[in-house]
Protein backbone atom coordinates (compact mmCIF):
# COMPACT_ATOMS: atom_id res chain seq x y z
CA UNK A 1 0.00 0.00 0.00
CA UNK A 2 1.19 3.56 -0.71
CA UNK A 3 1.38 4.40 2.94
CA UNK A 4 3.75 1.51 3.36
CA UNK A 5 5.73 2.92 0.68
CA UNK A 6 6.04 6.59 1.65
CA UNK A 7 6.96 5.34 5.56
CA UNK A 8 9.78 3.39 3.89
CA UNK A 9 10.89 6.42 2.04
CA UNK A 10 10.61 8.70 5.40
CA UNK A 11 13.14 9.14 8.16
CA UNK A 12 11.30 8.21 11.84
CA UNK A 13 11.35 11.33 13.78
CA UNK A 14 14.00 11.90 16.60
CA UNK A 15 12.63 14.30 19.18
CA UNK A 16 15.73 17.04 20.51
CA UNK A 17 16.20 16.36 24.45
CA UNK A 18 13.99 19.39 25.18
CA UNK A 19 11.40 19.78 22.60
CA UNK A 20 7.77 19.89 22.90
CA UNK A 21 4.74 17.38 21.91
CA UNK A 22 4.25 18.03 17.86
CA UNK A 23 6.54 21.00 18.10
CA UNK A 24 6.50 23.19 14.07
CA UNK A 25 9.70 20.48 13.02
CA UNK A 26 7.26 17.83 13.94
CA UNK A 27 4.42 18.88 12.54
CA UNK A 28 6.35 19.52 9.17
CA UNK A 29 7.42 16.69 9.28
CA UNK A 30 4.21 14.55 9.32
CA UNK A 31 2.54 16.79 6.97
CA UNK A 32 5.72 15.94 4.33
CA UNK A 33 4.62 12.21 4.65
CA UNK A 34 0.72 12.84 4.62
CA UNK A 35 1.21 14.91 1.09
CA UNK A 36 3.74 12.10 0.00
CA UNK A 37 0.88 9.72 0.75
CA UNK A 38 -2.00 11.52 -0.85
CA UNK A 39 0.71 12.04 -4.09
CA UNK A 40 1.16 8.26 -4.36
CA UNK A 41 -2.52 7.41 -3.95
CA UNK A 42 -3.37 10.13 -6.45
CA UNK A 43 -0.63 8.70 -8.82
CA UNK A 44 -1.67 5.03 -8.65
CA UNK A 45 -6.03 5.95 -8.66
CA UNK A 46 -5.06 7.83 -11.99
CA UNK A 47 -3.00 4.56 -13.19
CA UNK A 48 -5.35 2.28 -12.53
CA UNK A 49 -7.81 4.65 -14.14
CA UNK A 50 -5.52 4.49 -17.65
CA UNK A 51 -5.29 1.33 -17.26
CA UNK A 52 -8.79 0.08 -16.94
CA UNK A 53 -9.28 2.51 -19.95
CA UNK A 54 -6.75 0.66 -22.37
CA UNK A 55 -8.43 -2.96 -20.83
CA UNK A 56 -11.75 -2.22 -21.58
CA UNK A 57 -12.51 -4.68 -24.30
CA UNK A 58 -15.67 -6.35 -25.44
CA UNK A 59 -15.03 -10.38 -24.75
CA UNK A 60 -17.37 -12.49 -26.92
CA UNK A 61 -16.98 -15.50 -24.50
CA UNK A 62 -19.00 -14.52 -21.36
CA UNK A 63 -16.75 -16.30 -18.98
CA UNK A 64 -13.88 -13.89 -20.20
CA UNK A 65 -16.26 -10.78 -19.86
CA UNK A 66 -17.37 -12.37 -16.56
CA UNK A 67 -13.68 -12.37 -15.49
CA UNK A 68 -12.91 -8.54 -16.75
CA UNK A 69 -16.30 -7.09 -14.67
CA UNK A 70 -15.43 -9.16 -11.70
CA UNK A 71 -11.59 -7.51 -11.80
CA UNK A 72 -12.87 -3.85 -13.20
CA UNK A 73 -15.60 -4.11 -9.44
CA UNK A 74 -12.23 -5.30 -7.08
CA UNK A 75 -10.48 -2.65 -9.09
CA UNK A 76 -13.26 0.07 -8.27
CA UNK A 77 -13.08 -1.24 -4.86
CA UNK A 78 -9.97 -0.82 -4.23
CA UNK A 79 -9.71 2.87 -5.91
CA UNK A 80 -12.69 3.84 -3.71
CA UNK A 81 -10.94 3.23 -0.51
CA UNK A 82 -7.93 5.10 -2.00
CA UNK A 83 -10.05 8.08 -2.97
CA UNK A 84 -11.65 7.63 1.13
CA UNK A 85 -7.79 7.69 2.65
CA UNK A 86 -7.21 11.05 0.46
CA UNK A 87 -10.30 13.05 2.05
CA UNK A 88 -8.78 11.29 5.34
CA UNK A 89 -5.34 13.02 4.70
CA UNK A 90 -6.64 16.16 3.94
CA UNK A 91 -8.57 15.96 6.93
CA UNK A 92 -5.84 15.38 9.08
CA UNK A 93 -3.45 18.42 6.67
CA UNK A 94 -6.58 20.61 8.10
CA UNK A 95 -5.53 19.48 11.84
CA UNK A 96 -1.88 20.04 11.00
CA UNK A 97 -2.09 23.64 10.49
CA UNK A 98 -5.25 24.16 13.63
CA UNK A 99 -2.09 22.44 15.53
CA UNK A 100 -5.00 19.79 16.48
CA UNK A 101 -3.14 17.30 14.83
CA UNK A 102 -1.69 14.44 17.41
CA UNK A 103 -3.40 14.45 19.66
CA UNK A 104 -6.68 12.07 20.78
CA UNK A 105 -10.34 12.99 19.25
CA UNK A 106 -11.37 11.29 21.82
CA UNK A 107 -9.43 11.49 25.63
CA UNK A 108 -7.33 14.78 24.23
CA UNK A 109 -3.96 13.00 25.01
CA UNK A 110 -0.83 12.70 22.63
CA UNK A 111 -1.18 9.96 20.24
CA UNK A 112 2.82 9.32 20.46
CA UNK A 113 5.06 10.04 17.64
CA UNK A 114 5.58 5.96 17.17
CA UNK A 115 2.19 5.57 16.79
CA UNK A 116 2.05 8.45 14.09
CA UNK A 117 5.07 7.27 12.82
CA UNK A 118 3.09 3.36 11.90
CA UNK A 119 0.44 5.66 11.23
CA UNK A 120 0.06 8.80 10.04
CA UNK A 121 -3.89 9.10 10.04
CA UNK A 122 -4.45 8.13 13.23
CA UNK A 123 -6.67 10.19 15.21
CA UNK A 124 -6.95 8.20 18.25
CA UNK A 125 -4.86 6.81 21.25
CA UNK A 126 -3.70 3.83 21.13
CA UNK A 127 -6.19 2.81 24.57
CA UNK A 128 -9.12 4.10 22.94
CA UNK A 129 -8.27 3.03 19.76
CA UNK A 130 -7.91 -0.65 21.39
CA UNK A 131 -11.68 0.20 23.37
CA UNK A 132 -13.22 1.09 20.09
CA UNK A 133 -12.14 -2.38 19.07
CA UNK A 134 -13.52 -3.91 21.44
CA UNK A 135 -16.84 -2.13 21.61
CA UNK A 136 -17.01 -2.92 17.72
CA UNK A 137 -15.94 -7.04 18.48
CA UNK A 138 -18.97 -6.79 20.75
CA UNK A 139 -21.32 -5.44 18.66
CA UNK A 140 -20.91 -7.73 15.71
CA UNK A 141 -22.06 -10.65 18.03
Amino acid sequence: MPQELQRKNATPYEPKADEDYMSPAQLAHFRKILEGMKIELSQDIDRAVHTMQDDATVFADPNDRASQESDMTLELRNRDRERKLIKKIDEIIAKIESKDYGYCESCGIEIGLKRLEARPTATLCIDCKTLDEIREKQMAK
